[in-house]
């Protein structure tokens, strides 16, 4: 589901929509069928302070962040690019895991976590870069590793926040609260940048906004927190990183993006890390 995201960017872009619009845009669907979820099931809506604070407020702070520093990665950096970027999170996930939520610090989940780094910093070397845009300003490829690191580290800080908190409130009450903190955050900070969120231009952009709603902020955002509720952060984050793969395959088929032999060395470096950690931590503990 999160694969999706660059390449229905991507036309987003193409299509003439501005970068900073389009996460808002998508939470605020999201929001909204949350709400209407929650018309059916009132104890959606039943959480304690605690959880507005620390889930509403710090998970929304770090939804917003990522939301804006994504999308400056894909348009600046490409969609393998910024996907690739992305995933040196589980490096920090395993390190922090440990003093933040007392999990195992293996060799093997610190190894496979920088095999996955290694091959994500191959994918960016090896991928083109930009989302191909003439209609507007796209950022500069700096730009967009800048915003590819700043979505890993809201990244990172989402799957500990999530392994902490959905055990104890439930997926669907920290994917609400997530979602309506980033609104907020959102709706406040564009508007003083100077960079109100306009809503899509025409309905084929609206189409693409409702996908990447239902997709990587519904349905993706659910998957993931139901995981993370049943196995620890650090191999949930590096199986998370077969989304460049999804990602990047997407946009070969889909856009004129294109992997070089390195690049495709780093993907597969990538998916052998996850199906390595994979089948290491359903070995049974002795």
């Amino acid at each position: 589901m999160w694969g999706t995201t660059g390449p229905l960017s991507t036309a987003l872009y193409r299509a003439g929509e501005a970068i900073t619009g389009i996460g808002f845009w998508r939470l605020a669907i999201g929001f909204a069928g949350l709400l209407v979820y929650g018309l059916f099931r009132p104890w959606l809506f039943r959480i304690d302070r605690r959880a507005w604070l620390l889930v509403g407020l710090g998970g929304g702070a770090l939804v917003a962040l990522f939301e804006v520093a994504y999308q400056f990665g894909i348009a600046g950096a490409g969609v393998a690019g910024a996907a690739a970027l992305l995933y040196v999170a589980p490096v920090l996930v395993a390190i922090l895991a440990k003093p933040l939520l007392g999990e195992r610090l293996t060799t093997l989940r610190v190894l496979l976590a920088l095999v996955v780094m290694a091959g994500a910093a191959l994918t960016v070397q090896g991928g083109s870069h930009g989302a191909g845009a003439a209609a507007i300003p796209l950022p500069s490829v700096i730009q967009g590793v800048a915003g590819g690191l700043l979505a890993m580290l809201s990244y990172a800080g989402t799957t500990l926040l999530a392994r902490y908190a959905v055990p104890r409130y439930g997926a669907l009450q920290v994917l609400f609260l997530e979602i309506v903190g980033g609104i907020v955050v959102l709706g406040v900070v564009l508007p003083l940048s100077g960079h109100t969120p306009l809503p899509p231009h025409t309905t084929g952009a609206w189409l693409y906004v409702l996908l990447l709603s239902l997709g990587s902020v519904l349905a993706a955002n659910f998957l993931f927190f139901a995981g993370v509720k049943r196995i620890d952060a650090a191999p949930t984050a590096v199986a998370a990183t077969i989304e460049p793969v999804v990602g990047t395959l997407l946009a070969l088929i889909l856009f004129n993006q294109r992997l070089s032999p390195l690049g495709w060395l780093g993907l597969a470096m990538v998916v052998g890390g996850v199906a390595t950690g994979y089948l290491q931590e359903a070995k049974p503990t002795e």
